[in-house]
């Protein structure tokens, strides 16, 4: 009995485009900048939200760090969730 190859060859067909896409996207993506300032800047934040406001400009920030844990002494993930922002008006 002769295998059926139409709906396999579709398959794969559709899941080497999709990886073909993927490879070229990730060629053409630039690698990202570190700078260690803005990420010793966000471990500074307090936990919670907080905003200042000055004459110009309003400054915000907020923290959210959770550990979630499977079991009470089995394995865990920290979240750390970190941001920043700066909303500023000015007269031209």
């Amino acid at each position: 009995m002769p295998l059926p190859l139409d709906p396999v060859a579709g398959i794969a067909l559709r899941y080497g485009l999709v990886a073909v896409a993927t490879y070229a996207v990730t060629r053409r993506v630039q690698k990202a900048h570190f700078d260690q300032r803005a990420n010793d800047a966000m471990d500074d934040v307090n936990e919670g939200v907080s905003l200042r406001r000055d004459a110009d400009q309003v400054h915000g920030s907020g923290r959210f760090r959770r550990i979630i844990r499977l079991g009470e002494t089995g394995p865990g993930i920290e979240n750390d969730i970190t941001t920043l922002g700066r909303i500023r008006f000015r007269k031209v």
